[in-house]
């Protein structure tokens, strides 16, 4: 673990004198800024790798800083530092793209290290990717967007580290979730990066041409073929080739399949020339191959095979965090292709996208943030989606409430076991009076209500 330039901005001089002495101790450089003002003053003159700011500051919070840095080059990632009772605060900044959060006081110095460590990790990662000319990744979207989001940190991580070699690939993932993408990804990023990139849905071609579309055919080998033809094998010679949704390929074709991967070698239909396969493949499905397999529905030869290097891309009920960056982008990209000058989502709207579940994915989202491009004056709102959608708005304020619960139940509990018991102790640990301690203890059946002590 390299060590990092963190910038701590915190008002409280012994508090951040602790954080400051901690990660120093660990070998990070740390400088230290009194307040907002004096912290995006020392970002806008050098580059940090990591911020840890106090919530509650004067002149400007810490989310109004964390604000004022996205316009930088490179921001660095944010870790608000928040008292228990504003918890809820940095919730929210979290969504809004704050990395994470750290309460104080603080727990021990191993938690305050520990998610250094791991941001400046995911940091450097990010840096890594970003150095890869932009002309090499065109046609794919900024990759702070294709990536958006926690659940997609190790996505990055082992499509980066699988590109530099020829292994197969099979991502998994529900329909819409970007599976070209990645494959696109991956292929822009590898040594065959010179080569063709070759795309072929299996379940859009008829079973009956698939064998002659992958390999191409000789003049003469079926009614129709007037020509000889190249298939996409041949295509993708010295690239990639993707079979998209293979889960769908027949049995029949899936046995010739096998035989090309394990012998990188195949005939055209109706040829008897055997032609090397210099491909790099990468499979993609949205069923559970080794489900299928089991059940007799797809070759467990040919599974094993394609299962070199699996990746599964979530669904994007699971990149909440993303949702805002991904609708904006979306928002950009199609008022440019119309025309339109609109200055974002309104936050009613932008609500709604973050409590729908999507079960269309990615491919949903965009889909609706094109429909309400075209609908929309100034700004897109939430008259600009489909009825279905709009409905839940009232359902997504419960169950922010329920969240927000949930997480203060879990940080009272863990107060309680860290300090054996001890009320006064684990109301000193959370930042809250022991009255308000008593309080929640009742409130979540954590003590019966005749227990004052």
């Amino acid at each position: 673990m390299k060590n990092g330039h963190i910038l701590i901005v915190e008002d409280d001089q012994t508090f951040r004198g602790l954080l400051a002495a901690i990660l120093e101790g660990a070998g990070h450089k740390v400088s230290q800024a009194v307040d907002g003002v004096a912290g995006l003053a020392k970002l806008k003159m050098e580059r940090y790798d990591l911020v840890l700011s106090d919530l509650k500051m004067p002149k400007m919070s810490g989310i109004e800083l964390f604000n004022a840095s996205r316009i930088l080059s490179s921001p660095p990632p944010f870790v608000l530092i928040t008292a228990f009772g504003t918890i809820e605060e940095a919730v929210v900044a979290i969504k809004e793209g704050v990395s994470d959060f750290l309460t104080k006081p603080l727990k021990d110095p191993a938690t305050l290290r520990s998610l250094v460590d791991r941001l400046l990790v995911a940091h450097r990662m990010e840096q890594q990717m970003d150095v890869i000319d932009e002309s090499e990744l065109a046609g794919l979207p900024p990759l702070e967007i294709m990536f958006a989001g926690a659940a997609m940190v190790d996505v990055r991580r082992l499509a980066g580290e699988v590109a530099g070699s020829d292994a197969t690939v099979l991502i998994g993932g529900e329909s819409g979730t970007g599976k070209e993408l990645l494959a696109r990804y991956i292929h822009l990023v590898s040594q065959r990066r010179k080569g063709a990139f070759v795309a072929v849905n299996c379940a859009a071609i008829p079973e009956n041409l698939l064998e002659s579309e992958l390999f191409g055919h000789e003049r003469g080998a079926f009614t129709g073929a007037s020509a000889s033809r190249q298939g996409k094998f041949e295509a993708a010679s010295g690239g990639t080739i993707m079979l998209d949704e293979i889960g769908e390929m027949p049995l029949a074709m899936q046995a010739k399949l096998l035989r090309v991967l394990q012998e990188k070698k195949f005939e055209r239909v109706g040829g008897n020339k055997e032609m090397r396969a210099d491909v790099r493949v990468i499979a993609a499905s949205n069923r559970d191959l080794g489900k299928e397999s089991a059940a007799g529905n797809f070759r467990e030869d040919l599974f094993y095979r394609l299962n070199v290097f699996p990746i599964k891309l979530p669904p994007l009920r699971d990149r909440r965090d993303a949702i805002d960056n991904l609708a904006l982008f979306f928002v950009r990209l199609h008022a440019r292709a119309m025309g339109k000058k609109l200055s974002g989502i309104a936050a009613p709207a932008m609500k709604i996208l973050r409590a729908y579940n999507w079960p269309g994915n990615i491919r949903e989202l965009q889909n609706i943030i094109e429909r309400a491009v075209i609908l929309a004056r100034g700004e897109v709102t939430a008259a600009e989606f489909p009825d279905s959608i709009r409905a839940i708005l009232d359902g997504q304020e419960r169950d922010e409430v329920g969240i927000l619960k949930e997480a203060e139940r879990e940080a009272i509990v863990a107060a309680i076991k860290a300090t054996a018991g001890n009320r006064r102790l684990a109301a000193e640990r959370l930042g809250i009076s022991r009255r308000t301690l008593q309080y929640r203890l009742k409130e979540y059946g954590l003590i019966s209500a005749d227990d004052s002590e």
